[in-house]
């Protein structure tokens, strides 16, 4: 569905490219967790797919389509909720009224659904610069989710929402996935969506350091509380005993557990590549 080609991108006053080279194909059916050190260009990576930034070599390309030409057919198809965003001075109703016709798909049904889900129901008529930055936050990503685009992108969903709102973010997810769909979710709040995850994808110095969906991570690392640390790839001290993840080698599975995959594939990325081997 998005094909990152080749890509080499460097901002202007960097002598130091933030990707050279670098490749990557997001499949429908997925809701992928982005994940990388700071710096290690996730929301750039974002801006890119979008055709916000153009690279310096190589394409973006959504349903064969250079992202550079930003056609119309491709922008009504995706939609990113980046971290930081200004919304203007109007009513959520007006927001919704201006820029629901961009998006063949958008759904008013699905909107009321999800700010009902988001306990913002009563909110349609107020002023969004009024609103406080948890319910900016929620009012755009309930517009965002309806638009229903193959493509949604968000660069740390969760900031900004308080406990209760994280848990309805997730049931949104959750309920507004479909097969035709691709979502990207890149956070350092792995605690937050790591039960909506099906896919993961880190990235770290310009290469990809893992792109497996959760079953495949499941079937081949074990994730446990041992006190042996015999063939470990990366340990935790826990009040319980180590908190360890080894080769599954013994085919049984076990869940996974997020940050300690992106901590195990930073530490021992050569391993990691060769275990998911293609």
């Amino acid at each position: 569905m998005l094909q990152v080609k080749n890509l080499t991108f460097a901002y202007r006053k960097s002598a130091q490219p933030i990707f050279n080279n670098f490749s990557l194909s997001l499949e429908p059916g997925r809701v992928c967790g982005l994940l990388g050190r700071n710096g290690a260009g996730k929301s750039t990576l974002m801006y890119l797919m979008t055709g916000l930034l153009a690279p310096n070599m190589g394409s973006v390309q959504f349903a064969g389509d250079d992202m550079r030409k930003r056609l119309p057919q491709q922008l009504s198809e995706i939609f990113i909720v980046p971290e930081e965003f200004e919304l203007p001075a109007v009513t959520l109703r007006k927001y919704v009224e201006i820029n629901a016709p961009f998006y063949p798909r958008f759904s008013q049904e699905d909107m009321n659904r999800y700010l009902e889900v988001f306990e913002m129901s009563n909110l349609l008529d107020a002023n969004l610069k009024n609103m406080s930055m948890g319910q900016k936050k929620k009012a755009f990503m309930s517009f965002a989710f309806a638009t229903n685009t193959r493509v949604l992108l968000m660069d740390e969903p969760t900031n900004g929402l308080d406990i209760p709102s994280k848990s309805q973010f997730r049931k949104i997810v959750a309920t507004g996935m479909s097969d035709d769909k691709v979502m990207v979710l890149s956070t350092h709040q792995v605690r937050d969506v790591d039960s909506i995850l099906d896919h993961v994808l880190i990235i770290d110095n310009n290469r990809t350091l893992l792109d497996a969906s959760i079953g495949e991570i499941s079937q081949k690392l074990k994730f446990e509380i041992s006190n042996s640390l015999e063939g470990a790839l990366y340990y935790q001290p826990t009040i319980n005993g180590n908190f360890v993840v080894k080769p599954n080698t013994d085919n049984v599975e076990t869940n996974v557990d997020i940050e300690m995959l992106f901590n195990t594939v930073l530490t021992a990325p050569a391993v990691i590549a060769q275990i998911f081997a293609k």
